[in-house]
């Protein structure tokens, strides 16, 4: 058979040599690294045969896909040790994750697993590793299949799920087979640099009506030094959790009275206020309108957008004289109404519609989490009309729009092209297609790449999603610019061309926080806590040495720097020096002040930015110019 290589190389093998004895004949230490194989495409264990002529792609140890197998494997491994444990449990899936893996699982009537069995439980995936043993693959018959995994109901949901006639691969290790597509690596022996992280409730397959099962979660590396180096971002990561920074630093809340529902401290709102200005501020450079519409309108209304038919379940209703009213789970339908007030000519395109807008979604209560998923947020919208031949370069100047807010706050980002849902959209798939097509064509000239996300488009239209990646590695959904050809079609809504003629005008929606909330969220872990000065909630806080000769110095540079918008606060409280330093530092203000005798003195400062330990002194009006300039550079040197 002919094996076609990735650099276009071509050499004949024996029919039904593996990837693996392929790798071998190679290079040994290609074969070592080597984890599965790409086989026309087709992801391949290692020690599978290729039974004719074939492209031959290896993934090897240092590439995300050979992680995601090691990981996906990993569950397997997890999922024996816990059958051997709790012989009557049952398994519902177990897929690798951005970051390790995890496996639902019903461990039997009555029994819970916590987080004090999960050592167990890693002691035993160890014995089971350290058999050495393979994963082997086979290919079985809907029937028999069925038979196998009778005892298993989940199992038997998923395998009757599949079409009659359908072949079906099971993956066995040890004594513990499972349903799987693969790959795998090719031994347990791989499996050693692991660590179970957390228990949690998830609901079969991911619906609120279907019994809870437990969600336990793990990750694996190749190497003890990767897994050591995971755990340590693990715990840094807990340390700067949103909800116990939020709360130390005073920024939000969430009460029993409104789960889902955020509160915004003094704090937090000068936080949030600071975001909204600097939105406010670019877009008015760029030419955009701003508008606030209700937040609960009529039915009628949710049924012409399709959300009514689509969106139902996520909406919150009530009845008003005697007619139905939903409050707005996104803002697009009111942005229509504001478009469709007056008449529109071609020359007012692209007519650009900003909205700070508050919206509301039934979230179920186990998903919710801080500010990263709550039941009323304010999106960032902004829904943009404009002609077919403007969408190319109206996109192309979004996606630098995008840019320049990400980088402001240092977060390097990736864009998705998310295409056609396979059911529940709205419009024809010519329009879909023809959107889909504009939006790449943007992305190209903007100079930037994309991947395809199929199906995953909104209903109503492709959208380009942007994956941010903050301070600790993570991937965020923030940003989004949807194409939409539908909703002006639903709502017939219309601009004069040159000729005097009706036309539909092309609609964007796009948000680029996605979120205020979630964004914050993503923001507070991103610092740590520790702001850049622009935003910090308080940038200067003034310490009297003793209030009683020093507090009148300091009532008058609170009062100086409030003058030049300078965020202040004074620490007069009757504490010692030692305590108030270390809480100021504690609360992570920029640049915490204290004033002593040469301060009144020579009418001078002595500051200390926060994270560092050098004091400097300069004069009053010199830290002034200094504070204004970091402020209005928005902390770029």
């Amino acid at each position: 058979m002919k094996i076609t290589f990735i650099d276009g190389s071509i050499k004949e093998y024996a029919d039904g040599m593996s990837s693996y004895e392929i790798a071998k004949s190679i290079s040994p230490s290609l074969a070592k690294k080597a984890i599965f194989a790409k086989v026309n495409g087709e992801n391949y264990d290692l020690d599978r045969p290729i039974r004719s002529d074939a492209s031959l792609e290896l993934i090897t140890k240092d590439q995300k896909e050979a992680l995601d197998a090691l990981n996906h494997s990993c569950s397997h491994l997890m999922a024996s040790a816990i059958k051997n444990l709790y012989p009557d449990a049952m398994f519902g899936v177990g897929p690798a994750i951005e970051e390790g893996f995890y496996y639902d699982v019903n461990p039997g009537e009555g029994i819970k697993i916590t987080e004090a069995d999960l050592p167990r439980i890693e002691a035993e995936m160890k014995r089971i590793a350290n058999e050495n043993t393979s994963f082997e693959r086979n290919e079985i018959s809907k029937e028999v299949a069925l038979e196998m995994f009778k005892d298993d109901k989940y199992k038997v949901e998923i395998i009757n799920d599949l079409e009659d006639g359908v072949i079906i691969s099971t993956y066995t290790h040890s004594n513990f087979t499972d349903l799987c597509r693969g790959p795998h690596v090719q031994n347990t022996k791989y499996l050693k640099h692991f660590k179970l992280l957390n228990v949690s409730g998830a609901y079969w397959r991911g619906d609120s009506k279907n019994e809870q099962l437990q969600r336990i979660y793990g990750t694996c590396f190749f190497t003890e030094e990767d897994l050591k180096k995971h755990l340590e971002l693990l715990k840094e990561r807990a340390e700067k959790d949103h909800r116990k920074l939020g709360r130390e630093l005073d920024l939000f809340m969430i009460s029993e009275f409104g789960p889902g529902f955020p509160f915004w401290l003094p704090k937090g709102m000068v936080l949030r206020k600071t975001l909204e200005d600097y939105w406010y501020k670019i877009h008015r450079r760029e030419n955009y309108h701003f508008i606030q519409t209700p937040i609960m309108l009529n039915k009628d209304l949710w049924e012409i957008s399709g959300h009514w038919n689509n969106y139902r379940e996520n909406m919150y209703t009530s009845e008003i004289d005697k007619h139905d009213f939903a409050i707005k789970p996104m803002n697009c339908p009111g942005g229509i109404l504001v478009y469709k007030h007056s008449l529109h000519s071609y020359k007012d395109l692209p007519l650009r519609i900003g909205e700070l807008g508050l919206v509301h979604r039934h979230e179920a209560s186990g998903a919710l989490t801080g500010l990263f998923r709550v039941r009323s947020f304010t999106q960032d919208d902004a829904h943009i009309f404009m002609r077919e031949d403007q969408i190319v370069s109206e996109v192309s100047n979004l996606i630098n729009l995008f840019a320049e807010f990400y980088s402001v706050f240092n977060l390097e980002y990736s864009i998705e092209l998310s295409t056609r849902p396979e059911e529940n959209y709205i419009g024809s798939i010519e329009v879909w297609d023809k959107s889909e097509k504009a939006l790449a064509e943007a992305c190209e000239h903007a100079g930037m790449k994309y991947k395809i996300n199929p199906g995953d488009g909104a209903f109503y239209g492709p959208k380009l999603d942007f994956k941010i990646k903050d301070s600790m590695n993570r991937i965020w959904q923030c940003g989004t610019i949807q194409l939409d050809m539908n909703l002006p079609e639903r709502f017939e809504i219309t601009y004069i061309d040159e000729n005097g003629e009706k036309k539909r005008p092309v609609m964007l929606h796009r948000a680029i926080y996605g979120s205020l909330e979630r964004f914050i969220g993503i923001l507070i872990e991103h610092y740590g806590g520790a702001f850049p000065t622009w935003l910090a909630p308080v940038q200067v806080k003034l310490i009297p040495v003793n209030n009683d000769y020093h507090l009148e110095f300091v009532n008058k540079v609170k009062k100086l720097l409030l003058a030049e918008d300078i965020r202040v606060e004074i620490d007069s409280r009757e504490e010692k020096l030692g305590y108030k330093i270390r809480e100021a530092q504690t609360k992570k203000i920029p640049y915490q002040l204290v004033c002593g005798d040469n301060e009144v003195n020579y009418n001078q400062l002595t500051y200390r930015k926060y994270g560092q330990k050098e004091q400097v002194t300069v004069s009053i009006e010199e830290f002034v110019e200094m504070i204004k300039a970091e402020i209005k550079s928005l902390g770029k040197a």
